[in-house]
């Protein structure tokens, strides 16, 4: 750490910086705080999509009891090729977003199989792409947490360390000013009487 030093110059120097930090805390606090809100959504969103998926799962029970009982095999009537990733800018954030599920559904004669192997395929889309969902939700949950964090040691930075040096920095170089000031002002007088002493000495002196 460098020594601080006493003068006119780093006075102004520690009052500038204090300026432009107690300038930038506030918009540094408002983030955090839209940030904290941005992740705080993130969370019930993720809540939102797991509580999907598993009345999805409820209803595909409900809906399709035949599954135990049939007895030809539906693997691989639905099969995900992959899916597409955007991105999205929240408070300075990047965060992805899902926007868009590809599939592959097997051939199958509609006319050989049950009505319900139709809703079926339907329902094992919409599985698919809420277990994509769940993951791209946790995953904007983690970057907003992280995001918070950051923004909390800046501010905690700014507001605890940054700030309350500065001031302390500012008041110790204006009592040291203020002493050298007064010490200069003592000297001077002093000075000035010994200087009259000897002038009064050589006047004396030369009677």
């Amino acid at each position: 750490m460098a020594k601080l030093r006493l003068s006119k110059n780093s006075l102004q120097q520690q009052q500038q910086q204090l300026k432009l930090y107690e300038k930038l805390l506030p918009s540094l606090d408002l983030k955090r705080r839209q940030l904290t809100v941005e992740a705080q959504k993130a969370r019930a969103e993720y809540e939102a999509v797991l509580f999907a998926a598993e009345s999805l799962e409820t209803r595909i029970g409900q809906e399709l009891p035949m599954l135990a009982d049939e007895d030809f095999d539906l693997s691989g009537l639905v099969r995900m090729t992959g899916y597409q990733i955007g991105e999205q800018n929240v408070v300075g954030t990047r965060l992805p977003i899902l926007e868009l599920v590809n599939f592959e559904i097997s051939d199958y004669t509609r006319l050989g199989t049950p009505a319900w192997v139709d809703i079926l395929v339907e329902r094992l889309k919409a599985a698919a792409e809420a277990r994509v969902r769940i993951r791209v939700a946790e995953e904007r949950v983690q970057i907003l947490n992280a995001a918070v964090r950051r923004i909390t040691q800046r501010v905690n930075l700014f507001d605890k360390i940054l700030i309350p040096t500065a001031k302390k920095n500012i008041q110790r170089i204006r009592i040291y000013l203020g002493d050298a000031e007064r010490a200069a002002v003592v000297t001077a007088k002093l000075a000035k009487q010994k200087q009259a002493g000897s002038v009064q000495y050589s006047e004396g002196g030369g009677k």
